[in-house]
Parts: C-alpha cells; structure tokens; sequence
C-alpha cells in the first residue's frame, strides 16, 4: 500500500463524508507539531474553494515525521464554500486573503509566519511523512536558500496510471536538466521551500497569473543556491489541474516537449533577466501598465 492510499479516501469529496472521528485525530496529530514561539518552520496550507481536499492534505500533513518545531498556517483566498470552516475543525492559525491569486495568498502566508523557513503548501496536494523533515535538513546546510522536489499525479479516468509515469519519467530529467544552469526553471509552488528572512526581500510578485514562485526563487538567487531533492521520499503527489487545461495526456506531453526544444538552450545557460509576456498579467495589472 503506498503511503498516500489512505489520504485518496475522502479526496475529491465534500468535507461532509469525513467522519468526526478522523477529524479530530487530525486535529490532535497537528497540534502536537505547533509551536507558538519559535519554530523552525512554518508550513503554510494555501486554500481556494478546496472544501474536497484540503482534508486530505491536512491529514496528510498530520502525519509528518519531523524532530523539528514547526507551525501549520491556512491562507483562505475567499473561498465560497467549506474551506475555512475545515481550517477551524482541525485547529491551526489562518488569515483571510481577499485579493485572489497565487502570489496573493502565498504572501499573505509569508507576512504571517514566524519560522525561519517558509514552506508554500498547495491544498490539492499530498505531502510524504519524511517531506518537511528532508526539506528543513537541507535548508540547514551552508549556502542553500531554497530547496525542490519532484511532484506525481493521481491517477483518475482521464489520465491512467502507466500514461502518467511515463509523462513523469520525462519530465523529471526536464526538470533536473534545468536544475543545474536555472534552477529557478525548476521550482513549482506545490514543492518549494525557502528562508523566510531573504523571501521577505525579495518578495512576490502578485501582478502575474502564474510564475510566482519562480520568480520568487530567481530572486533568491542573490543570497544563495537552489537544491533540488531528488529522493523519492520528498515527491509528493498532486491534482491533474494543470495537465487538464491542456486536454488529454498526450497533448500535454506534447505541448512541454515542443516548449522544450524550444528553449532548449535553457539546460547550458543562466539567465540574468526575463521579460513579461502580456498574456500573463493580471488584468488590473494590464491596464495599469497601458
């Protein structure tokens, strides 16, 4: 049985189907991670209408194997449904971020934290036991200011299991080729973690639709490297969202190939600068700009 077999149970589902029982093993199991004064790490649950699994990452985060002392933040990003009624079951801090969008909600995250290391948590995500125990211990080596993983999908009716471990096989090599020239390439916020202190600094960007993190961690840049964690106990396993928006599995896998060839400079070069596409601001942000 794989570790995140447990978790899938109520994934995808109303928060109602949840027993009381697990709810408030949950809520015991996070409480005994949180530390109020001084914690190592915070861990940050970002959440927009994800009543049907933000459960399920919680429970997942629950269970972590971690000696260090971290807190558990939420960051409701005005959610319409059960989201932050989820948050208040299981009992950890959360804020209100009212300004939608990913660079919003995992900024309002980072003003709220108090640890040393900020962790950027997506609520459609399932996290290992050992994941914020291998992240931390990395950070805590001289010269890394931000740390990566892999990342799998969940199977469902559109993607098969064995079509998505070879998409994954492929991408992987992408994603490690890019590691060592432009690790910011290779930063994804569903696996990213980072010191708070030069995060503050360099700060997000919330005028983009997507890019956030990247950008975040092209910043860090400055005060240190980039480590990408190769070991399967840190990958963690997400939503087919984003492979959805291109259609089948075969057209997303074509699509990042053609993108990859077409940058295919990137694996042997670093980048000092890059440019906006229209295409990717914020509307308000468009018109501010013309």
């Amino acid at each position: 049985m794989s570790w995140h077999t447990n978790y899938l149970e109520y994934f995808e589902k109303p928060y109602s189907c949840v027993p009381q029982t697990i709810v408030e093993e949950v809520r015991n199991n996070l409480t005994r991670f949180q530390t109020v004064d001084s914690p190592m790490a915070t861990i940050a649950v970002i959440a927009r209408n994800e009543e049907t699994r933000l459960f399920s990452c919680l429970w997942a985060l629950s269970e972590s194997c971690c000696n260090y002392p971290i807190e558990f933040i939420g960051i409701d990003n005005d959610s319409t449904d059960r989201t932050a009624e989820i948050f208040d079951a299981v009992g950890i801090r959360w804020f209100t971020e009212m300004q939608k969008s990913c660079g919003y909600a995992r900024r309002c995250g980072l003003e709220h934290a108090k640890g040393k290391y900020y962790f950027c948590i997506d609520s459609d995500t399932l996290y290992p036991p050992h994941y914020i125990q291998m992240y931390i211990t990395a950070l805590e080596k001289p010269g890394i200011v931000g740390v990566s993983s892999f990342w799998s999908f969940i199977p469902d009716e559109k993607h098969s299991k064995w079509g998505l471990k070879t998409f994954e096989f492929f991408r992987d090599i992408h994603v490690w080729l890019l590691s060592f020239k432009r690790p910011e390439l290779a930063v994804r916020g569903l696996t990213f973690a980072y010191r708070a202190e030069y995060g503050r600094k360099v700060g997000y960007r919330v005028e983009i639709i997507r890019g956030e993190d990247g950008s975040m961690a092209f910043g860090l840049l400055k005060y240190g490297k980039l480590k990408l964690i190769l070991s399967r106990k840190a990958r963690v396993i997400t939503a087919t969202n984003t492979l959805g928006a291109d259609g089948s599995l075969f057209k997303s896998f074509t699509i990042r190939v053609k993108n990859a060839l077409k940058g295919f400079s990137s694996y042997f070069t670093k980048r000092t600068k890059y440019v906006d596409k229209e295409s990717n601001l914020i509307d308000a942000f468009k018109k501010s700009k013309n």
